[in-house]
């Protein structure tokens, strides 16, 4: 368990690794705030923890409105979800400052917002859905100059234009291109980025893990594809079973999955899939499942390149002697997840 001093010091430093694994109430304010609330620190003898948002407000607490804790973790406030549905709906639809401002959004406030969390401006998204919208288009055999203008371009050489600098060839001859569409899920946990191909998921990782970016780099590679914003058939299917699995109403996923990787890494993720709702397996007993007994190094490596979190659930793997072991998520995510299945565990390290 966390010691009160160790919590007060992740309090201090705003240590975004503790998200999720504790609260901290504030006796003089009756205030309760997330670690990494930016807000003014307290002394450390005007400080109590709780470990759920719900035996916080039990206790008289109220939640902080500079870290807003009874929000998920970087979740999409409501009015950007509505932009983002329209522009789902009507990929054609172009808003401007005029549009935004017309729906009572400064456009610097969505501004910010995109840049911080999707790492584009908003104008990029825009472009980029439109641009992702009319791939679909011509790879299910419109023509060029239809999917254009069905997308919202004025011009077939602005379009021809901006195809071009995205997937590095001419609107003819993209048939031979691949698309990897990446959206934003949140949940309980935070938020995380999903990619999705024909086949089905290939990437599902929170979006603040560690060397993300390079898993990135590493699918777009492995499927000689363009990342873009954008939906995917599978994706809707992806939310469902994801919710319901955070709300104890699933425990086993059928969105279908796509997880490119050496015959040995994709012998270790579908063992894995095998390890039970609720259940731990050391990796030794992973090597041992999958009939390698003397590979218990290789097969914790193959974990470590799963890029399919809770589905391909690494998770589910902790030490020999019964305790945590690295998770790309962060352990206490993992401490998570384990609880939330009906295991409990040990924190340590």
């Amino acid at each position: 368990m966390l010691t009160h001093s160790e919590m007060y010091q992740a309090l201090l430093n705003k240590d975004v690794s503790y998200e999720g694994s504790f609260f901290a109430a504030v006796k003089t304010t009756g205030i309760f705030c997330r670690p990494t609330c930016t807000a003014r620190k307290p002394k450390k003898e005007n400080v109590e923890f709780f470990s759920t948002t719900k035996e916080a407000i039990l206790h008289g607490y109220r939640p902080c409105k500079v870290c807003s804790p009874l929000e998920m973790l970087g979740e999409t406030p409501g009015y950007i979800k509505n932009i983002i549905k329209e522009i789902s709906d009507n990929p054609s639809k172009k808003f401007k400052d005029w549009d935004l401002r017309q729906k009572g959004i400064e456009p610097s406030k969505i501004r910010r917002w995109f840049l911080k969390n999707h790492g584009i401006t908003f104008h990029s998204y825009q472009k980029m859905f439109r641009i992702n919208t009319a791939f679909k288009k011509i790879q299910n055999g419109e023509t060029v100059a239809a999917a254009a203008f069905d997308s919202g371009y004025e011009s077939l050489s602005g379009f021809n234009d901006t195809f071009k600098s995205v997937f590095g060839v001419s609107p003819s001859n993209s048939k031979k291109k691949t698309v990897i569409d990446i959206i934003r899920i949140e949940t309980p946990l935070g938020t995380m980025l999903a990619g999705g191909v024909a086949d089905g998921i290939c990437l599902l990782e929170f979006s603040d893990r560690r060397m993300l970016e390079t898993e990135l780099k590493q699918i777009a590679k492995y499927f000689n594809a363009t990342l873009i914003q954008g939906e995917n058939k599978h994706f809707n299917l992806l939310r469902k079973e994801l919710k319901e699995y955070f709300e104890k109403k699933l425990k086993n996923f059928s969105v279908p999955l796509c997880a490119p990787g050496t015959e040995f890494q994709k012998a270790v993720w579908k063992t894995m899939q095998k390890i039970p709702y609720g259940a731990t397996w050391s990796y030794k007993q992973e090597a041992e499942k999958l009939g390698k007994p003397k590979s218990v190094r290789a097969v914790a490596n193959a974990n470590g390149q799963n890029r399919i979190s809770i589905i391909i659930p690494c998770h589910r793997v902790i030490g020999s002697n019964g305790t945590l072991t690295g998770y790309g998520g962060g352990l206490w995510r993992k401490k998570w997840l384990l609880e939330h299945e009906g295991k409990q565990i040990s924190f340590m390290q």
